[in-house]
């Protein structure tokens, strides 16, 4: 397969981009987090006093073991891919190679321990944590964080900037630029302290969930204990009270949080895009870029699309694995399994949409002299303004008088200042309106851009 022969452009035509969550999502990074369970699994029983019949490993072994895990290759999964060929059972397939390996050394002995009380949804369940875990802490989440930090860099630079708010599509109270991308800083850096306190589950109960064969093979010894420390061994939430599968809640959690900030890009790309189309922005062009086939003046905003098209994409496979994953039936079905190899594509979607948006705010500079002819032809959005201060004072009709004044039409500068200075107002509420412009009335709006957290 090549990026011109891969079915999916993940694979494909963004290779370069979604490389990095290959560690994590693909078929390898599977196999390879479930020789580590097994290898880790093993360890514990050798280390567990009250499992006698195991025999303690030396410094020796424990390192040989672990090398096997840390320094697994593609050569060692395309041997477990054989080895499946023959078994039909992917997990069984993990065992066996793990008994090859263990025949040729001083740990012959201990290969029937190796998978010992399992169930293939033990090791599976394991391996898919570390998977999601390692896959948002090392990738996604240093991306996401990277957007939003060049875009409060741009909301901190620009937080006076003066713009035209529109609501409902139409003029409205003014704002500032930085304030506006200040939303989206915050926004989106609530939804991340989420993902970051995300847990990630992992059980290792045997084939109901009720450590059956742990039981009848050492009655005596601690079984939940040794679970939960094994679980958080490496690095993950235990769940004590599952079927044969780990419920998949704690995923659920994990995409709806991801989706969420999805969304919020959503909103920014699509915002963004306006202020382009509105001149607000502009964009730096590339040397040897095409922005149209036959229009050469033209600068699309294509990486805000970009990301847009990204972001349905992910939200698509995330929302489908949130709700598919919390039901199996009874005790289990494989529904789950065949799903649960579809996140690393929900994953990639949304990291290709970061890179996207990343890439198109790097080009975004403020028009300021497009900002400022706008709001110079906006003298309308002064009515509330206005209409407030003769509220504060008493005059009669302020909102119905400013309604005949300037609804549905365009109100020029001198037409509001004759309004003005007809009303009877005290001098000093009277000079402040009369001294207002489109650009001065921004509230605190500057202070707010500052406030990012």
């Amino acid at each position: 397969m090549t990026s011109l022969t891969a079915v999916s452009p993940i694979d494909g035509r963004y290779a370069a981009q979604t490389a990095p969550l290959a560690d994590y999502f693909s078929e390898y990074a599977l196999i390879k987090n479930r020789v580590r369970v097994e290898i880790e699994w093993l360890l514990r029983l050798s280390a567990e006093q009250t499992i006698g019949d195991v025999r303690t490993f030396s410094d020796t072994e424990i390192a040989l073991l672990r090398e096997w895990a840390s320094a697994f290759t593609e050569m060692d999964a395309a041997r477990i891919k054989e080895i499946e060929r023959t078994t039909n059972h992917d997990v069984k397939a993990v065992e066996y190679f793990l008994k090859e390996r263990l025949a040729g050394t001083t740990l012959a002995d201990v290969s029937e321990w190796t998978h010992f009380a399992c169930t293939s949804e033990d090791i599976n369940n394991l391996a898919h944590a570390l998977m999601l875990k390692g896959g948002m802490e090392s990738v996604y989440l240093p991306l996401a964080e990277k957007l939003l930090g060049g875009i409060a860099a741009l909301a901190t630079a620009n937080a006076d900037v003066s713009m035209l708010a529109r609501t409902h599509g139409q003029t409205a109270s003014p704002t500032t630029v930085g304030k506006e991308l200040a939303v989206f800083v915050h926004r989106g850096r609530r939804q991340l302290r989420q993902l970051q306190a995300q847990e990630y589950l992992g059980k290792i109960n045997g084939a109901v969930g009720n450590f059956n064969a742990h039981m009848i093979a050492y009655p005596d010894a601690p079984w939940e204990r040794i679970a939960e420390d094994f679980v958080t061994s490496l690095g993950l939430t235990y769940n004590p009270l599952t079927t044969q599968i780990e419920s998949h809640d704690y995923m659920a959690e994990c995409f709806h949080t991801l989706i969420r900030f999805n969304n919020v890009l959503l909103d920014f790309d699509r915002d963004v895009w306006t202020y382009i189309s509105l001149g607000y922005f502009k964009q730096k062009t590339i040397a040897g870029e095409v922005g149209s086939s036959t229009m050469p003046h033209k600068v699309n905003p294509i990486d805000f699309e970009n990301s847009e098209a990204n972001i349905g994409l992910s939200n698509a496979v995330l929302e489908h694995l949130a709700s598919k994953l919390q039901v199996s039936r009874l005790q289990r079905d494989l529904t789950d399994s065949s799903a649960i190899r579809s996140i690393g594509a929900g994953v990639a979607y949304a990291t290709l949409a970061l890179v996207s948006a990343t890439r198109g705010l790097k080009k975004l500079t403020v028009n300021v002299a497009a900002l400022s002819a706008d709001l110079d032809a906006s003298w309308e959005v002064l009515a509330e303004a206005v209409q407030t201060i003769m509220r504060k004072n008493g005059l009669p009709n302020p909102y119905e008088r400013l309604k005949d004044l300037t609804r549905g039409a365009g109100i020029t500068e001198p037409a509001l200042r004759a309004f003005i200075a007809e009303l009877e107002l005290p001098a000093a509420d009277k000079k402040r309106l009369m001294a207002l412009t489109p650009e001065t009335y921004i509230g605190v709006a500057p202070v707010l851009a500052s406030r990012i957290q």
